[in-house]
């Protein structure tokens, strides 16, 4: 069993964080599944000012890895990308402003699908990064460095974002707890933006009570997000065992074709321990999630084309040598994109040109308000969703990579709730020849109280979370 913060926390009080601290870089230098992009040269010097300082709380002194699409001043923020090589942010997201504050300590930035686009991070311009369980696996992503990190012992908690899946995904994959906050839950400031209207930073961990004290720490209003909502949450306080009367709602559109058989067991065998603590269940449905995957491609591909304009090479990042502005601008990208990045920036200018506009992009927003109803009318009846959070255990690594279809449906059950903008938690359920598999609990906006009760509930009455990568199970 990995420890937990408690653990940690104790562990910290009764030696100190630098020891913590030392011990965990040592995991990472000997580790070998390429969970990290960079490490912190200043990691000692951080555990060292939290001894010094008696910082109180249950960060202090607790190593963290951030995804690297999360601004942090002094380290390196890549996105993944060739184009941002070398790129060192000023500033702090207000996510790593609030880290800081608590106490915890920087340790390093983790892998990921290169800007956030991809199932798998295997379009890291740093390789794919391994999934704890089986070396010859994805790890899932995009934030896969954040997951396989966790999953093996080289941090104990980490952040991602969401903006389809990204969170979840590689939850699931790598036997983890991750969350997809609210929609505007957690402020975006300082976030390398893909699709401004879908993500949403969020927290990993191996524990949900781990994951409800990360976001007392984050998700706290910050005027500087323009989408960020001021609401008294106390995450934390939501941790309770008891589900007696919970009214879980079941959408069969998420247990169709695609939909690992052994999979849905296993999530129907975890509804099944929810109905043994007191709550019950109803089949709901929900019409238009067959329509969700295509309006969220369009949407997110839409805007992807239009935030990433940005990087031309002028700013920051690398560029390459041109006669003007326009070849420099122009070789840059084409050279510095990987190759999914250029597939999404393309097709999101196709949706947004004159012509094609109403075509795809409008009809993608107008499918986005009816998945939005489907979960209003749904959650009219019921207090929580579940359902598999992906449809496959993970995949080989590279056995998807000739496909993009293929591993665009691997999001068939995750991008739903981002299009919705309800919050979502993926916990381990089981395993499928060894590997995890990952139940969705999806609730309703701001409700992430009931979800983490939920999900808490189930952890405390499963030994799923106790397994560790590499154990026979």
């Amino acid at each position: 069993m990995l420890d937990g913060l408690s653990v940690i926390r104790n562990k910290i009080g009764s030696s100190s964080a630098e020891e913590v601290v030392a011990s965990y870089l040592d995991r990472i230098e000997k580790s070998d599944i390429n969970a990290f992009t960079c490490v912190a040269e200043d990691a000692i010097d951080q555990a060292k000012k939290a001894d010094s300082l008696n910082i109180e709380g249950p960060l202090a002194g607790v190593p963290i890895a951030i995804k690297d699409n999360i601004s942090t001043r002094g380290l390196p923020t890549t996105c993944s990308s060739a184009i941002l090589n070398g790129y060192v942010p000023p500033y702090d997201a207000h996510v790593i402003e609030r880290l800081r504050k608590a106490g915890a300590v920087i340790i390093g930035k983790s892998n990921m699908d290169e800007f956030g686009m991809g199932t798998s991070t295997e379009t890291s311009t740093y390789g794919p990064t391994l999934n704890p369980w089986d070396t010859e696996r994805v790890a899932g992503g995009s934030s896969g460095g954040s997951a396989a990190a966790v999953a093996a012992g080289q941090v104990p908690v980490s952040l991602g974002s969401d903006t389809g899946g990204s969170v979840r995904c590689p939850a699931a994959f790598c036997g983890t707890v991750g969350l997809k906050p609210t929609y505007g839950a957690v402020s975006r400031y300082g976030l390398v933006s893909y699709a401004n209207s879908l993500e949403q930073i969020g927290p990993l961990a191996n524990r949900v009570e781990d994951i409800a004290t990360l976001m007392d720490v984050i998700g706290t209003y910050d005027n500087r997000d323009s989408t960020c909502v001021n609401h008294d949450a106390g995450y934390t306080d939501a941790l309770q065992d008891d589900v007696e009367g919970l009214k879980i709602g079941v959408p069969e559109e998420y247990f169709g074709e695609g939909i690992d058989d052994n999979v849905q067991k296993l999530v129907w065998d975890a509804i099944g321990k929810f109905e043994d603590m007191g709550a019950e269940y109803t089949k709901v449905s929900m019409p238009n999630t067959p329509y969700a995957l295509a309006a969220y491609y369009i949407i997110a591909m839409s805007e992807a084309s239009s935030n990433l304009a940005r990087f031309d090479g002028t700013r920051y990042g690398t560029r390459s040598e041109g006669e003007n502005w326009h070849m420099m601008a122009s070789k840059t990208r084409q050279e510095k994109f990987g190759a999914e990045v250029k597939r999404r920036i393309l097709i999101g200018t196709y949706a947004l040109s004159a012509g094609y506009h109403d075509k795809y992009y409008l009809k993608a927003l107008k499918v986005r308000t009816l998945v939005k109803q489907d979960f209003e009318r749904a959650f009219e009846d019921v207090d929580v969703l579940m359902a598999p959070t992906m449809p496959t255990p993970a995949f080989k690594i590279g056995e998807k990579m000739d496909d993009p279809l293929s591993l665009y449906l691997s999001d068939v059950n995750t991008v739903p709730i981002n299009l919705a903008g309800v919050p979502s938690i993926s916990v381990p359920c089981g395993f499928s020849e060894g590997l995890p598999v990952g139940l969705q609990v999806i609730g309703k906006y701001f409700d992430e109280a009931t979800i983490l009760k939920a999900a808490n509930a189930f952890e405390k009455n499963t030994d799923h979370h106790t397994k560790l990568a590499g154990e026979v199970v």
